[in-house]
């Protein structure tokens, strides 16, 4: 049965990157699903925070905050340094699934701080934060290193995407109302070699059972797939990857 936006149960919404978004960072790019949007951004320091000093490791930290306009109604600012749980939550899943597939000690005593910032919102932004902040990650560490260098410092891609079951049927890539709707919904993080980095499930209004987690997870695994020759196709002969 057809979804309300026509989509078939398998396929993804229309993702779209597009590279050097801005010029002020290494790395920039905005990236979207479907209606949502987000802007990831990469910058470099060449320090390390003050617990890491000494130790010839690099850190990965991500960012994330909507908009006021991202949502109707508006977003409230967080301001004064405060941020909301949910938002924290993301920033913390942003930076542990790009952690997962750097090297810290090929990447050297350097800072890369992922900046997500939602522009629209319909659902998955923190699946449209991890695939962008990859791409902008790249970005960022071809502006200090070789092809070759890039390669150990990246040593796989990674990506993320939503499933849940939705009027009895498991679905990839939900968007707002399928997300509301859900009575089950989960975030799978994946490598490009496809392993599981995180997976985030939760039975909103139902429970589900091994059959369930099984077609939802085979759901994220070609979801998956597609969104990482999206980001190779973006990056081009940046792609540090076989």
């Amino acid at each position: 049965m057809p979804r309300h936006d026509g989509r078939k149960p398998t396929q993804l919404r229309e993702w779209k990157i597009k590279r050097k978004y801005t010029r002020s960072t290494p790395g920039s790019v905005l990236i979207s699903a479907g209606r949502t949007t987000v802007l990831c951004t990469a910058s470099v320091e060449l320090s390390v925070p003050p617990w890491m000093k000494g130790q010839g490791k690099g850190w990965v930290t991500g960012e994330y905050n909507m908009l006021p306009g991202s949502t109707s109604p508006r977003k409230q600012r967080e301001r004064g340094g405060k941020t909301d749980g949910r938002t924290t939550e993301i920033q913390r899943l942003i930076g542990r699934s790009v952690r997962a597939v750097v090297d810290m000690t090929a990447l050297g005593e350097k800072t890369i701080t992922l900046d997500c910032d939602v522009l629209e919102a319909d659902g998955g932004t923190r699946t449209a934060s991890i695939t962008g902040a990859l791409v902008a990650l790249v970005d960022a560490v071809r502006s200090f290193a070789s092809a070759e260098d890039a390669r150990r410092i990246i040593r796989d891609s990674v990506a993320a995407v939503s499933v849940g079951i939705v009027d009895g049927v498991p679905v990839l890539d939900l968007d707002y109302p399928e997300d509301s709707a859900a009575h089950v919904d989960m975030n799978v993080v994946m490598t490009g070699a496809g392993k599981f980095v995180e997976v985030q499930g939760t039975g909103e209004n139902a429970v589900f059972d091994e059959q369930d987690l099984a077609a939802m997870l085979k759901l994220a695994r070609g979801g998956m797939k597609e969104l990482a020759a999206l980001q190779k196709d973006a990056l081009g002969k940046s792609w540090p990857f076989a």
